[in-house]
């Protein structure tokens, strides 16, 4: 980004950005959409404030094109696979895999395509500001939305364009992803802070297949860390990438912080991290 293009109104510095995410994370209620936009304005230069604004207004003017009176899981699901699935053709495809705009939100919008996660937001979205009791359900490998009372079991794949869920077919994506039967607590709704994580962590899968794309895999491992809980080894992920970019004495700097707080409790581990740091140095001489 140019010294001009940062200094622009509208467009705060990446590190605003970052501010910003941290602060709403924070908040009693954390916002999922504008959660998902302002990691979508770290990973594009060309999204500034306007432009997120853009998506929640477009979001607002989904909900506003719903029916009134809606009542109950099933009619609420039905309604949102004609308007989104049908009407204005969310869905994705195995292509979607492949891309990073899969997973940001403004992307998603533009395009109507995106990762099970991603679409699955622009619904609960949607739903949400048209009242509809909606919320996120994390299967192992494939996120859905559910409607109603979540032991109705009413679920709609918007992947699929809003496709039905029966409770077979979520039995068989468990047991496809973990190799186990389904888990009552699979089908819990999800809380907004692991939605953004499981974003972010798509995100540093796609980064971990391109060795090229160390940049993107450090602001997500960096977002991750923003959040009020976080595993402890990320800051050794975050020290790893860091070597890998070049920078040596950080990465081996951070390297040693974090074995310093392993230290107590895997003391063999810690040696093998500050061994991992010693090397990382010598790689400057």
């Amino acid at each position: 980004m140019s010294a001009e293009s940062a200094g622009r109104p509208g467009r705060p510095d990446p590190e605003e950005w970052r501010r910003r995410f941290a602060e709403e994370a924070r908040a009693e209620r954390p916002d999922l959409a504008l959660l998902c936009l302002l990691l979508g304005a770290v990973a594009d230069p060309g999204l500034d404030a306007h432009g997120i604004d853009a998506a929640q207004i477009e979001l607002d003017e989904l909900a506003g094109r719903l029916p009134y009176g809606i009542r109950g899981g099933r009619a609420w699901a039905s309604a949102l696979a004609e308007l989104l699935g049908e009407r204005c053709g969310f869905a994705g495809s195995s292509a979607d895999y492949r891309r990073l705009d899969s997973s940001l939100l403004h992307a998603v919008l533009r395009r109507r395509r995106g990762l099970p996660i991603l679409l699955s937001v622009v619904w609960i979205e949607v739903a949400r500001r048209a009242g509809a009791p909606v919320y996120g359900v994390a299967l192992p490998g494939h996120f859905v939305v559910g409607f109603g009372d979540p032991a109705e079991r009413v679920l709609a794949d918007p992947f699929d364009g809003g496709r039905p869920m029966t409770g077979q077919d979520a039995e068989l994506l468990a047991a496809g992803a973990t190799g186990r039967p389904l888990d009552a607590s699979m089908l819990e709704p999800a809380r907004t802070l692991d939605i953004v994580q499981r974003v972010l962590n798509n995100i540093r899968a796609w980064a971990s297949a391109r060795p090229e794309r160390t940049d993107v895999a450090l602001w997500a491992v960096d977002l991750s860390l923003l959040l009020p809980s976080h595993p402890a080894r990320l800051r050794y992920e975050r020290a790893q990438l860091l070597v890998q970019s070049g920078e040596f004495l950080r990465g081996a700097a951070e390297m040693e912080e974090y074995a310093d707080v392993v230290d107590g409790v895997e003391p063999a581990a810690a040696e093998a991290i500050r061994h991992r740091a010693r090397a990382a140095r010598s790689l400057l001489n």
